[in-house]
């Protein structure tokens, strides 16, 4: 017999105040509930990869709790119904998780309740849990009328009734798609997962629908990327202190097509001043452990070189060029210590892109030309840059650094027409009078 779902995740205010030193849930109810599982589907794992995407999230209450809704069900889904980890689910998974949203089983339904956790009633025992799961509790709430109320309890019979009657509608479907897009983003952009199975869904007629835009692979246009570049230098130069960091970041990422992870590190490895190497003949390279721990190196433009390293070593009181096994940290926060993580660097960007959006706005901008900026993230800079280059570069050359294990990966993702760019080709082509 499949375990009944139970709320993973806490409140907003319980959630913002836990330990997230911590590697295992913090409440023990919790703790146990993911115990249970099979080894084989990771759920402690999987628990701990929700959790950093919600804490990513977790300046807005009203965000936090729409994206823990839509990452806590699919958590729960993988592990009871697929019984398999986050990082093996695949786009035909993703279809059949769409496909349960819109119609899920009875047992996944129950009415809005107060809370997800109450009280123990042994919370008297300092040897029991202090509080426990709601077992009203449900991954998909139903709405009963009022008419079916009986007194101020709902009647069984109404319960029944609306976990009949419940069927997704077109925009929730459309909303679980989007976060749940957005968080197999994330789990891309810190190296956990390969790829995002709900990006690859296609549409499959009326009834199977997803809002996924097609052609959409998160590049800024060259007018957005001039816009965010120019935002943030003026920043920096308006206020070095807090954004000279910020402006090295930016640019870093954008001239090596890198993953965030790559410039804040991982636990066996953390990015110095030193992995940035001269060869015999005055090339420049930037050495990195990637995704599965496998070492790379990747050419550096000699314009990021001599206009952003160089400005940034000097802002921090180094020399021109790294020297041999330097030691340096690549980041450090303002205080000096070492490290940033990839958490602090999404915000520091998010602040340009926000930005670099009011510039537009102020400058009277059209809102085609802004409104795919106000969903950029980080992860957009890698995309954007490979997508410039690809005309001037082999793809065999830009495969190498973007360290895709597959060519054909690269050239069908690069390798095509910006959207502009065809836009523009086909307006001058005539109906007729073509000589």
């Amino acid at each position: 017999m499949r375990p009944l779902p139970r709320p993973i995740f806490e409140g907003y205010e319980t959630f913002i105040d836990q330990d997230f030193s911590l590697s295992e849930p913090s409440m023990p109810c919790v703790r146990k509930y993911i115990e249970s599982f099979d080894p084989a589907v990771e759920a402690g794992k999987g628990y701990l990869l929700a959790r950093d995407f919600l804490r990513a999230f977790s300046d807005n209450g009203l965000t936090f709790t729409s994206y823990r809704t839509h990452v806590e069900r699919l958590l729960l889904w993988s592990m009871i119904v697929k019984r398999k980890p986050f990082s093996q689910i695949k786009r035909q998974d993703a279809e059949e998780y769409l496909d349960f949203c819109r119609n899920p089983p009875e047992e996944w339904i129950g009415p809005i309740v107060r809370g997800r956790f109450v009280a123990s009633d042994h919370s008297e025992s300092a040897w029991e849990d202090p509080v426990m799961h709601n077992d009203k509790w449900r991954p998909f709430s139903m709405k009963v009328s009022k008419a079916s109320h009986a007194g101020e309890e709902l009647t069984q019979c109404s319960i029944d009734e609306a976990k009949q009657k419940y069927t997704a509608s077109q925009g929730t479907i459309n909303q679980v798609f989007s976060i749940c897009s957005r968080f197999y983003e994330h789990l891309v952009e810190n190296g956990s997962v390969g790829g995002n199975p709900f990006r690859l869904i296609k549409k499959k007629g009326k009834n199977r629908s997803t809002p996924q835009d097609e052609g959409s692979h998160r590049a800024l246009t060259p007018l957005q990327w001039d816009y965010v570049l120019d935002t943030a230098e003026s920043m920096a130069a308006e206020d070095p202190t807090r954004y000279e960091r910020t402006l090295f970041i930016l640019a870093t990422l954008f001239a090596m097509y890198l993953r965030v992870s790559d410039l804040v590190g991982r636990p066996n490895w953390h990015p110095v001043m030193g992995d940035f190497r001269q060869d015999a003949e005055g090339n420049w390279w930037y050495h990195v452990i990637g995704k599965g721990n496998k070492v790379g190196k990747i050419a550096v433009r000699d314009e990021y070189i001599a206009k952003y390293l160089t400005r940034y070593r000097r802002f921090i009181g180094l020399p021109d060029l790294p020297q041999w096994e330097e030691k340096t940290p690549l980041l450090t926060t303002l205080h000096g210590r070492s490290g940033l993580s990839g958490r602090q660097v999404r915000a520091l960007l998010q602040a340009v892109f926000d930005n670099a959006v009011s510039r537009m706005r102020d400058e009277e901008r059209q809102p085609h030309e802004m409104n795919s900026l106000k969903a950029a993230s980080a992860h957009w800079l890698r995309h954007t840059s490979a997508t410039f280059d690809a005309p001037l570069r082999s793809a065999k050359d830009l495969q190498l650094d973007l360290r895709h294990s597959n060519l054909s990966t690269t050239q069908n993702v690069y390798y095509h027409s910006h959207d502009q760019e065809r836009s523009k080709s086909i307006k001058a082509v005539r109906m007729r009078d073509r000589g």
